[in-house]
């Protein structure tokens, strides 16, 4: 937390001063953690990824996943000592009632900087709680929800979604698992392909409806325990685990479900309408995901620069190392603004508010599109400046790099989110929705300086608002990739200059307006090659360490001022 001047005063003004006062003590003591206990847990989870162990000692199947002590460890610092898994379903942390997504995802951020595999079950856990919460019966509040929002691991039921299929990968339509009614109780047979936390105690899952229509519209939300009632072993076979890339301190597996016992979830005729509340929240920590990675990459590289010399001077002092660093600053904390923004939408969009809830709508893709895009790319340019070093396993660079790919993939690929991004615009019009709230962002800005840098950013954003209804017109899917991008870089954009005036404000100076005006220039208006180097290079090492700059500095970013 000392090493990030960008957390807390986002969090101040996305989450409310209160809130993020309570918060404060809680994210400087993960932070300590991650920086030391929880970043050596994660080494050695990753190190030692988990078995498969089909059959007992007597040759009976038992499909049992065994973890290295450091997994369960991070489990108990996660889902225990943290909260993070029940903190939105009942009161934690102090708090009398359940905790705002914003401080959860705050939380959640700083425990992606030292491990990412472990909060894939910490996030389905909580997600599948929303789900039943929001369309399951009585009849699966005990032991089902109580289990997932459970705070001591001995009574912890872990969550996950079981939706990809072989035939169909992300195209869930194609979802052949069938489902059969059995009394009080239905059966499901068929094969899940890639379902992640493959032991989970309490499984959602979608399945063909009999005599359903084709298509996702047939489809029925299942729970699938991995007990039974009577205790016996649900007819869920493990039948191996993924050698993955990334992510390697959690299993993720191949399942066959054997007319496993299920239970319905809400009405059976929306299925996937249901399942979609859980891909979507999903979506949205995976991004949360991805901003973590960056910024753990980002300080890597800056300490690395601070610290390191060549050819007589600090990396830092050396020109191109300096305007990669700034690159990375820029995309880290404009991520996190996207992402505290999407929490406190989704906190209000839970309140009650219709208009929020069409925002988020498109915040929710948005993020997920791009942030976790250039996780990718941001964790592999921090490699780089570490050199050698960064490509060895002695340091995190490899493992940020390898589970950066990761969130791109996880709750539908990049197009898959691009063309549900164009699904937003044309049939919901939340994209619509979401750049009249920009305009309106805009327009209550009052600090001199930071009207400055709105100024340039206006007239970009009205074109975006022209460009949108025509692509929604002529619904050309080849450009909605570039469009999702665009939309996004705007909405950080605004964003980026909300948390600068609320840095003036609060007496914290004008850094945060270069990193908006920069981002401005550099990125929503694209510098070209031939531009002179951006201003903010000569004041790097206040952006990576959060000191103050003048105002000036601030607005010599800004094309007309160079």
């Amino acid at each position: 937390m000392e090493q990030d001047p960008n957390l807390l005063p986002a969090l101040r003004l996305r989450a409310g001063a209160d809130a993020a006062a309570r918060a404060e003590p809680w994210l400087r003591e993960l932070g300590a953690l991650a920086g030391g206990e929880l970043g050596a847990l994660g080494r050695e989870a990753n190190a030692h990824p988990p078995v498969l162990r089909q059959y007992d000692a007597r040759g009976e199947r038992i499909d049992e996943v065994v973890y290295h002590p450091a997994y369960w460890e991070l489990c108990r610092i996660g889902f225990e000592r943290f909260q993070l898994a029940a903190m939105s379903h009942r009161p934690a942390l102090g708090w009398l009632s359940p905790v705002p997504h914003a401080v959860k995802y705050a939380l959640s951020y700083v425990f992606a900087q030292a491990e990412f595999g472990v909060l894939c079950p910490i996030s389905m856990t909580d997600s599948a709680a929303r789900v039943l919460r929001l369309f399951g019966g009585p009849e699966l509040a005990s032991p089902y929800l109580e289990g997932l929002t459970a705070v001591r691991l001995e009574d912890q039921l872990t969550g996950a979604m079981f939706v990809t299929e072989r035939q169909g990968g992300s195209d869930v339509g194609a979802t052949a698992t069938e489902a059969r009614p059995d009394g009080s109780h239905w059966r499901l047979s068929g094969q899940k392909w890639f379902a992640s936390n493959v032991d989970a105690g309490v499984v959602l899952t979608l399945a063909r409806l009999p005599d359903g229509p084709p298509g996702t519209r047939g489809l029925g939300l299942f729970l699938v325990p991995r007990r039974c009632p009577d205790g016996t072993r649900n007819r869920c076979r493990i039948d191996r685990l993924k050698d993955k890339l990334g992510t390697r301190s959690m299993a993720t597996g191949e399942v066959t479900l054997e007319g496993a016992f299920a239970l319905p979830v809400g009405d059976l005729a929306h299925g996937f309408r249901q399942m979609a509340e859980m891909i979507n929240v999903s979506r949205l920590s995976n991004a949360m995901r991805s901003a973590g990675l960056m910024q753990r990459a980002l300080l890597e590289a800056a300490w690395h620069a601070r610290h390191r010399r060549a050819f007589g001077r600090r990396l830092l002092d050396q020109p191109l190392l300096r305007r990669a660093l700034l690159s990375l600053v820029l995309h880290a904390e404009a991520s996190l603004a996207l992402v505290l923004e999407a929490a406190a939408v989704l906190d209000a969009t839970d309140a009650g508010s219709p208009e929020a809830a069409r925002r988020l709508r498109a915040l929710t893709p948005l993020a997920k599109y791009t942030i976790c895009k250039r996780a990718r790319s941001v964790t592999a340019e921090a490699m780089e400046v570490r050199g050698g070093n960064g490509y060895v396993e002695d340091w995190i660079d490899p493992r940020l790099l390898r589970d950066a790919h990761l969130g791109s993939i996880w709750e539908g690929s990049s197009n898959l989110v691009a063309l549900d991004v164009g699904r937003a615009m044309r049939r919901d019009g939340a994209v619509d929705v979401l750049l009249q709230d920009l305009e309106a962002r805009l327009g209550r800005l009052s600090d001199r300086e930071v009207l400055r840098v709105a100024e340039v950013l206006t007239p970009e954003l009205r074109a975006a608002v022209v460009r949108s209804a025509r692509i929604a017109d002529a619904w050309d899917e080849a450009v909605l990739g570039a469009l999702t991008e665009r939309l996004s870089d705007l909405t950080m954009a605004v964003l980026l200059l909300e948390e600068a005036e609320h840095h003036v404000r609060a007496g914290l100076g004008y850094r945060k307006l270069l990193v908006a005006a920069t981002y401005v220039t550099e990125v929503v208006r694209g510098a070209r090659p031939w531009d002179e180097a951006p201003p903010a290079l000569r004041w790097l090492g206040e952006l990576t360490s959060g000191g103050d700059v003048p105002a000036e500095a601030a607005l010599s970013a800004l094309p007309n001022a160079r």
